[in-house]
């Protein structure tokens, strides 16, 4: 049984309509239909597929640590220049990294509650990967 790709990643929050605006304003997803389960949460989609699936809980969830078992997780993209712009204008701090042994321009951002994802976008993809805090 071989494994193809990654089919989601599972995020718990405690603000839920804060991290559903920020994937679909920031990452460009939208919610899409999830099954009747009996707590709170929302499936979100790229195109068909529900990549991130966000539960409600009651309890804030232990904030981001850089030394979790879990650090990040990545989509993949195209469109940098235009990505980046849309992070500057909605205030976003990010950091980019070049990965030139696997043709990989990395954007590294926190989604609301703080959680590491890293957005890879071709190599031949030109853009200012100068890093931004998040401020005006």
């Amino acid at each position: 049984m071989p494994v193809h790709k990654l089919d989601h990643v599972n995020i718990r929050t405690d603000d839920l309509p804060r991290q559903i605006d920020f994937y679909e304003r920031v990452m460009g997803l939208r919610q899409g239909p999830r099954p009747g389960f009996d707590f709170p949460g929302a499936w979100m989609y790229a195109g068909d597929q529900a990549v991130v699936h966000l539960i409600g809980t009651r309890e804030s969830p232990p904030e981001y640590r850089p030394d979790q078992r879990l650090e990040h997780y990545a989509m993949s993209a195209t469109g940098l220049g235009d990505f980046l712009a849309l992070l500057r204008r909605n205030k976003v701090a990010y950091y980019c990294r070049v990965l030139p042994d696997f043709e990989i321009r990395q954007v590294n951002i926190h989604d609301a509650d703080g959680n590491h994802l890293h957005i890879d976008f071709p190599a031949d993809e030109e853009a200012d990967l100068t890093d931004y805090d998040g401020s005006a």
